[in-house]
């Protein structure tokens, strides 16, 4: 392809606005085409927006559920035990216009970020010309701007990073009011009385759990035997159970066939006749990527059933010079994979040393309270025989800092290799689990043994000090298994 100068990125999220930095920083000429912002659904109606929403849903549940045990006073006005009422509330209107400033804020600084290290951003919606790749290796990209007029780019090599939307069935359309998805729950001024949550997936839980800490009243409606069904089933049953004993109405094997509004009430129907009243849907059952009118195909660019862009481990697509990252692949769809598959590209387009991307090293996090953070191999795994592994599980209830913190519900778990001790992966659930699973996460991805790992100090007292004490009774195992 020779030297590579010129760079077109359609899209400006997390895969597209981290691809933009590395190729400039290579010395690149960079366009980024973008519709909504930089950021895209990540900043402006999903992880910053949603993580935001759940900062205050924390801060609420923290103290609904230990402010008594901590010796906390509230006010003379905090009504009678008998009436059964909340010491505290919210107002989320309020909470959703923080919210809003927040994501339009991050978006400014990426944008700021991004245009400071000379990359070029154009407004509008990018596409694939019809002409295929010249002799020079080049492609063109056509740019529909919003006022209607086409203006062509010529690259060297181009990046797809266009993400996804939510998924919306036939029989259950949103209107921004009573049936929702995720991207519009930010405009509600007040907090929904009775939200039915459609979906038990990570974006399904989250929800209905910071609905349910803000004050509502939460039915989760999920198709499956149990919430998160993708995620390791010890975790999935404890978030369950918190969920049920805080009030929350999960329903389990139940599939909703059609959302209707009726009013200022909404009516879900299952498959099995049932019907369940609400004043609020919130539909959460995937997402759809924005691979559609692009030209993809007549380019080359081969899709899976599901639309989304197949790609390498390098982030290549099956056609030359065009390369895509993020949730339009379908790979891992966490910003943080989308970023990574987005630097990748730009450092394999210019032919920089390049690590291809390696999914077992990656830690995801569920941000529900407590948290569900995994990373590398799974129980999953383990019982398939895809990992022959060594597991423990170290409830928090016996760490002394959970103690003090009136934290009951929790573990940690690690999984390493019989022989070498090697930690392969782990599991974190707690509060704040997002935060505790990078030890862990450094351990899987340098092959540190449990022994390294119970050897490096810890604080005491400290959540953390689970995990060491986990990689010693891994190595007590290791041990007397070898013995055995």
């Amino acid at each position: 392809m020779g030297n590579v100068t010129r760079i077109v990125i359609i899209g400006g999220g997390p895969g597209g606005y981290e691809a933009a930095l590395v190729a400039a920083q290579l010395g690149a000429e960079v366009t980024v085409v973008d519709t909504d912002g930089l950021g895209g659904s990540a900043v402006l109606t999903d992880c910053v927006p949603s993580k935001t929403l759940i900062a205050t849903a924390e801060v609420m549940t923290t103290f609904d559920s230990s402010y008594e045990e901590l010796g906390i006073l509230v006010a003379d006005d905090t009504p009678p035990v008998e009436q059964a009422a909340r010491v505290i509330g919210v107002d989320l209107g309020k909470v959703n216009r923080r919210v809003k400033r927040l994501a339009i804020a991050q978006s400014h600084d990426i944008t700021q970020s991004v245009t400071r290290a000379g990359v070029t951003v154009l407004r509008g919606r990018g596409r694939l010309g019809t002409g295929g790749q010249a002799v020079d290796g080049s492609r063109e990209v056509l740019v529909d701007a919003p006022d209607g007029t086409v203006q062509s780019l010529h690259a060297d090599a181009v990046l797809i990073a266009t993400g996804a939307h939510p998924r919306e069935l036939p029989d259950a359309q949103p209107d921004g009011e009573r049936i929702l998805t995720w991207t519009q729950v930010y405009d509600l001024e007040e907090l929904p009385r009775e939200l039915i949550v459609v979906g038990s997936g990570v974006t399904g839980a989250e929800f209905a759990g910071a609905y349910q800490a803000l004050g509502s009243k939460v039915t989760l409606v999920s198709s499956r035997d149990r919430v998160l069904p993708g995620e390791d089933p010890d975790a999935a049953e404890v978030l369950e159970d918190v969920f049920r004993r805080r009030g929350m109405n999960v329903m389990g094997r139940s599939r909703a066939e059609s959302v209707k509004r009726i009013g200022d009430r909404v009516e879900v129907m299952l498959a099995d006749g049932k019907v369940i009243e609400g004043t609020h849907c919130l539909m959460a059952v995937g997402s759809v990527p924005n691979t559609s009118e692009m030209g993809l195909e007549e380019a080359g660019v081969k899709l899976n059933d599901w639309g989304q862009i197949q790609v390498d481990r390098v982030s290549r697509t099956t056609a030359p010079g065009v390369y895509a990252a993020g949730d339009c692949t379908g790979v891992f769809m966490l910003a943080s994979v989308a970023a990574m598959q987005g630097r990748i590209a730009m450092y394999h387009a210019l032919g920089d040393a390049v690590q291809p991307l390696n999914l077992k090293t990656v830690a995801s996090n569920v941000f529900t309270d407590p948290e569900i953070a995994t990373v590398g191999y799974t129980a999953a795994d383990v019982e398939c025989g895809k990992m022959d592994a060594v597991v423990v599980k170290l409830p928090l209830r016996g760490n002394p800092r959970a103690k003090m913190q009136g934290i009951r519900d929790g573990f940690v778990k690690l999984f390493c290799r019989p022989g070498t001790g090697i930690v392969v992966g782990g599991v974190v659930v707690a509060p704040r689990a997002s935060e505790l699973i990078h030890p862990i996460s450094l351990a899987v991805d340098a092959n540190l043994t449990v022994e390294q790992v119970a050897s490096a100090f810890t604080v005491y007292p400290s959540v953390s000090g689970s995990t060491a004490e986990a990689a010693r009774q891994l190595h007590i195992r290791k041990r007397v298994d070898g013995e055995s």
